[in-house]
């Protein structure tokens, strides 16, 4: 789904620049599908960090081209790697057919055509689209890992997928038929654009077959691949990694969304801070929960509500001991998935740099060069990370949904009206039912992350016996993560409620700086529930104002170190 968030990513990439010149670096003028300043990136296969990876993902506008050292890389193995077919060596996708075929050989007259068809039989792939900027990611991925030479293409290919980012036009590639074995379907309905079958391709806006859209684009209409080059865009994981990509970018934005519910959830239920302390998380070191705890620190920062004479105006004459384990256990909660996260952009740089294909070319020792056949396409790492990352975000839907709960009740929300409700508290039933809205969804979330990668399922008459299946666990991601925009804005709408209606007894005792800044924003969006009202629009407006990133950019400027007064 489209998301505005590029300002988040963008503004975190780093201009860089390498031997004198720039990997990445704004281009006024250049030609761009929506308008405005292009992001370029240069090609080495080597030097595509997360940020430059980010970046590709959420500009308007790339362009692509491929390095001069990385050219000549290519040229050299493209003629080696020609060269040890034509020597005699017995290579799969080159001079051998595929899958169970693969002892079947190619005299020398088919292999050109084989490439076609290789796309043709490949390209089965059904289900949604990938998004625009997930399929470009996916392209620049590919003909990244192909300028590291290792793959026997032309660099004339890469030049072609280049073309192809720099106008805009993307290919439909459906997201169903991988099994993680390589990005077998998707990639194959982009080799179909590329090289001008009909296969449908979006361009500014508009779906059409091929050719007629690179002819509006002003490219050429057909581009033959040559013997060997089918393999090298199909078997990979850069469509996965794509798609990986996108979900921890959309991941880390949700998760700076339910420090703001949880900040606001703190403030209505005016929660003891001792869980927040740093010592005691220091003495955990564990950094990244050291981290969660200090942003949320930074949020409630200068709260008078959260102290003993905040939680005397609503009744309560003793000290209050400890909150619930949903309460105290959030930082160790949040630095686990956030470690998670961090892992994950390490996960996606090796990705994004190695050549996952198979097979791959080597010079040899004594000269010239050699095939080495593998399984260098296989996602599992990635597979079971995805997976992983899949499991901390349902926990993460029940923990909110948990503490949204919390706010309904008098006994576990420290005497706010009951529901939520109101005006008159029986004649108004509040927003009980909007809670529910996240109880209903998270048993969906629950049961979507199940691993997929344990359900690994035999294909093609067993020469791939094993796969990761990591498509669909990034499927699964997905969807969870569209569950949790929806449940955090419930988590996000009550807690806002809570401050509402006890905010004329806490008078003259602040909110924390940046709860107070998240509560105006959610304000902006959704007025307070008075008496009862119709819901479902109040449910979605909140659910736009966490899909839309406000909530999380507010929380970055909140508990950025140098805005942080409250590190201690």
């Amino acid at each position: 789904m489209a998301q505005p968030r590029r300002l988040l990513v963008l503004a975190a990439v780093i201009w860089t620049t390498v031997a004198g010149t720039p990997l990445l670096s704004p281009v006024a003028g250049a030609a761009a599908p929506r308008g405005g300043d292009a992001l370029r990136v240069e090609l080495d296969g080597e030097s595509m960090t997360w940020e430059r990876v980010a970046g590709v993902l959420e500009a308007d506008a790339v362009e692509v081209h491929l390095g001069l050292k990385a050219r000549r890389a290519m040229a050299a193995s493209r003629e080696g790697a020609v060269a040890a077919v034509e020597g005699g060596q017995r290579v799969y996708g080159w001079n051998q057919a595929l899958g169970p075929l693969k002892d079947e050989p190619l005299p020398a007259g088919e292999r050109v055509e084989f490439q076609r068809r290789v796309l043709r039989s490949h390209a089965a792939g059904v289900g949604p689209a990938l998004s625009d900027r997930v399929a470009r990611l996916a392209l620049v991925l590919r003909a990244n890992t192909m300028a590291r030479g290792a793959m026997g293409v032309r660099p004339e290919f890469v030049d072609r997928i280049t073309a192809l980012v720099n106008a805009g036009v993307t290919p439909r590639m459906p997201e169903i038929g991988s099994l993680g074995t390589g990005d077998l379907q998707p990639m194959a309905a982009a080799g179909l654009v590329l090289t001008g079958e009909p296969a449908p391709a979006r361009f500014r806006g508009r779906e059409a077959p091929a050719p007629e859209v690179l002819a509006a684009a002003g490219l050429p209409t057909a581009f033959q691949l040559e013997q060997g080059e089918a393999l090298p865009l199909i078997s990979g994981s850069s469509v996965l990694t794509a798609r990986y990509v996108d979900a921890v970018v959309r991941a880390e934005r949700l998760v700076d969304t339910f420090d703001a519910a949880f900040a606001l959830f703190l403030e209505a239920t005016r929660a003891e801070q001792g869980a927040f302390d740093p010592r005691t998380h220091d003495e955990r070191r564990i950094p990244a929960e050291v981290e969660a705890a200090r942003r949320t620190r930074a949020l409630i920062c200068g709260t008078g509500w959260m102290t003993e004479e905040g939680r005397r105006r609503l009744g309560e004459e003793s000290p209050r001991i400890q909150d619930a384990v949903s309460v105290r256990a959030t930082p160790h909660i949040l630095g686990a998935l956030r470690q998670t996260l961090a892992d994950a952009r390490g996960h996606v740089e090796r990705e994004a740099n190695a050549s996952t294909s198979n097979p791959l070319v080597f010079p040899k020792p004594g000269g010239g060069y050699e095939f080495v056949m593998g399984g260098n396409w296989d996602a599992a790492l990635l597979g079971h990370a995805i997976d992983a990352l899949n499991a901390q975000v349902a926990d993460l839907g029940v923990l909110s949904q948990e503490l949204s709960g919390r706010l309904l009740a008098d006994k576990w929300s420290y005497h706010l009206p009951a529901n939520l409700a109101g005006g008159e508290v029986g004649l108004n039933s509040g927003m009980v039912q909007a809670q529910t809205v996240a109880v209903a969804l998270v048993p969906e979330m629950q049961a979507r992350a199940t691993p997929a990668g344990t359900l690994s399922r035999p294909a093609k008459f067993g020469q791939e016996d094993h796969n990761t299946m990591a498509m669909a666990s990034v499927r699964g991601l997905h969807e969870n993560l569209d569950r949790l925009e929806t449940v955090l804005a419930v988590q996000v709408m009550m807690a806002a409620q809570g401050i509402d209606l006890i905010k004329d007894r806490m008078s003259g005792l602040p909110l924390g700086a940046g709860t107070a800044t998240l509560h105006e924003t959610v304000r902006r969006h959704v007025a307070p529930l008075g008496d009862d009202r119709y819901l479902t629009p109040d449910v979605e407006k909140s659910v736009e104002l966490v899909r839309g990133g406000e909530l999380s950019r507010d929380v970055r400027a909140a508990t950025a170190p140098s805005a942080d007064e409250c590190a201690a």
